[in-house]
């Protein structure tokens, strides 16, 4: 803590923000704070960095969707940043080529609407995915007018596709054609549905891995 001898004007011992007052050779003097050395971040830490960027990098691109239907804000955390803290603690592994996003802990939707019910995947021709569920309308807060949403990521391209609106729940089948670029490359799925016009959405799928024909 400073000491002030003459007022704000006159000398002073001690530190006042990033300056520090002495008396030297019968001199008050000020000097700036040194330096901190160079930061070393323990190995925690160094972990943490890790795991952040990699799930960072992951979740941008559905920045939109997180957004939309990601549980709900809290104070001054967006949906993305709970999103963030989720998959920071439940989808990251570690491997030995280093962390690693566990796609079957991924959420691409977080909420209190009924979900998908006996969900399947199939790969056909022309980059064409059908999936297949149960009509489960009228359970809970369930409505045969929610709409599926379906979300496919193509690890080797590093590239997702997304549609937010690809049928409704009573439909029990549908089909989503993905791009041909993705085509002949493994693609990881998932699938939830949402209540249009508000941001209530199911926990999501995950509905498997497929090679894209």
């Amino acid at each position: 803590m400073a000491t002030f001898e003459k007022g704000i004007l006159g000398g002073f011992s001690g530190k006042v923000g990033n300056v520090v007052g002495a008396r030297w050779r019968g001199k008050d003097i000020m000097r700036s704070l040194p330096q901190r050395g160079k930061y070393t971040p323990s190995a925690k830490q160094e972990e943490q960095r890790a795991k952040f960027k990699i799930v960072i990098q992951f979740l941008t691109p559905l920045q939109e969707v997180l957004n939309l239907y990601f549980g709900n804000k809290q104070d001054d955390k967006s949906r993305f940043n709970l999103a963030t803290s989720y998959h920071l603690k439940e989808a990251v592994v570690s491997t030995a080529l280093g962390y690693e996003i566990d796609y079957a802990k991924v959420l691409i939707s977080k909420g209190d609407l009924r979900g998908l019910n006996s969900g399947t995947l199939a790969a056909g021709a022309g980059q064409i995915l059908t999936l297949n569920w149960a009509d489960n309308s009228g359970q809970g807060n369930a409505s045969p007018f929610d709409e599926l949403m379906v979300v496919a990521y193509a690890p080797d391209l590093n590239l997702f596709y997304s549609d937010l609106a690809v049928d409704t729940r009573d439909a029990t089948t549908a089909t989503v054609n993905l791009p041909a670029y993705m085509s002949t490359f493994e693609v990881e799925v998932w699938a939830s549905f949402n209540k249009p016009e508000t941001t209530l959405a199911a926990i999501s799928t995950y509905l498997g891995r497929v090679t894209v024909s």
